[in-house]
């Protein structure tokens, strides 16, 4: 599986950004989808999940309520839609391709910064 982030960039707090990954590959060894986030000087954190059917989501408690984790199988790309955007979720981006055994497949990531 090969995974590629876009939808990164400079957005001012208060604005929305939509984050895409594309996967490409053996995609049907793929059980669930992640995306994770690393802050500058700070642990990488699972901030959402989606398994492959959509049927069970999870979203990190920081930010619960203004993400929203799809993915459109027909177009081989997840999305996350990050609204109310604050400068503390300046990170760079990383989605994941997780299989059966608990294996992870990663993309390059996307810098996300958000200005004050």
């Amino acid at each position: 599986v090969q995974l590629v982030e876009s939808g990164g960039g400079l957005v001012q707090a208060g604005g929305s950004l939509r984050l895409s990954c594309a996967y490409s590959g053996s995609t049907i060894s793929i059980n669930a989808m992640n995306w994770y986030r690393q802050a500058p000087g700070k642990q990488r954190e699972l901030v959402a999940t989606i398994t492959n059917t959509g049927g069970y989501i999870y979203y990190a408690d920081s930010v619960k309520g203004r993400l929203t984790i799809s993915r459109d199988d027909a177009k081989n790309t997840m999305y996350l839609q990050v609204n109310s955007l604050k400068p503390a979720d300046t990170a760079v981006y990383c989605c994941t391709a997780q299989d059966l055994q608990v294996r992870n497949v990663w993309g390059q990531g996307t810098q996300d910064t958000v200005s004050s």
